[in-house]
């Protein structure tokens, strides 16, 4: 009965969730080498891996994908922070992990198909931040001079870019309806004139910090994520970098990638509560 009970366990697991073997010892060992819950140090154990897009499309059904082999700027991110999340709560195991990534990476950490997954980081942020797990730095005064206002529809006007979308139309008013939840919405966040080298950012901005690059290409709201880590020169981005083909730490200062991109507007800041 109990190696009954086992298979029946790994049959469930194997359909819930995609991942290598290589991805649970990597984590665990991460887990169990960490001295303090640091959202930096985890993001550094990440450097010089491969960039790859497109690592959560691996079938037609929708499950918690975990590659902690190949990232993007939002794998990453997810990874970084529910390793974090782990460590917060003194969990050592593949299991917790898994199920951090599970409620960061989907609508109230439920998998219910392709629309449940958190597209827009707009849309991710909000989630989070109604779950009580991180906080949308944000004050009215400076250095958050500018507003931000939501029009998204880049999916729904684009599905040929997304392989699920191509493969279920259906799909489509969905992520419109989800769309349409979020235009219209402001958010205050720093314009990228004032992402300079003092008192007051070291202050507003914490190393460890999740920052959202904002853009103005139609359509879309965020265009890249990274991990804020502090230098003498200044702010510097750790990013799965598409330019790089890895997980870097940005030789040049957050303030010069910004201005490198012209539909680059500023950034906003997300906190992993503690």
């Amino acid at each position: 009965m109990r190696r009954l009970q086992i298979i029946l366990l790994v049959l469930v697991w194997a359909v819930s969730c995609f991942a290598q073997e290589s991805d649970s010892v990597f984590v665990e060992r991460l887990l169990h080498e960490a001295e303090t819950a640091s959202t930096e140090w985890f993001a550094r154990q990440f450097l010089g891996r491969p960039y790859v897009a497109h690592t959560l499309e691996v079938n037609d059904m929708e499950q918690l994908v975990v590659n902690t082999r190949e990232l993007d700027c939002t794998t990453l991110v997810e990874n970084v922070l529910a390793l974090t999340l782990c460590k917060q709560h003194g969990q050592t195991t593949f299991a917790a992990f898994r199920n951090h990534l599970q409620q960061l990476r989907y609508r109230q950490g439920i998998i219910d198909g392709y629309p449940s997954r958190l597209h827009y980081f707009t849309d991710w942020i909000n989630d989070n931040v109604s779950m009580g797990l991180v906080s949308d730095v944000q004050r009215s005064e400076a250095p958050f001079t500018s507003v931000q206002n939501i029009r998204a529809n880049y999916m729904s006007t684009h599905p040929n870019a997304y392989k699920a979308l191509k493969a279920h139309p259906e799909f489509v008013e969905i992520i419109a309806r989800q769309e349409q939840q979020l235009t219209g919405r402001k958010y205050r966040y720093i314009p990228k004139s004032q992402i300079k080298n003092t008192q007051m950012l070291r202050q507003t901005i914490k190393t460890g910090d999740v920052i959202a690059i904002t853009c103005s290409k139609p359509g879309l709201e965020i265009a890249h994520l990274g991990v804020a880590v502090w230098q003498r020169d200044g702010l510097h981005l750790l990013n799965a970098s598409q330019i790089h083909k890895k997980v870097v730490l940005e030789p040049m200062t957050l303030r010069d990638y910004l201005y490198r991109h012209s539909s680059h507007t500023g950034i906003r800041v997300i906190r992993l509560n503690r």
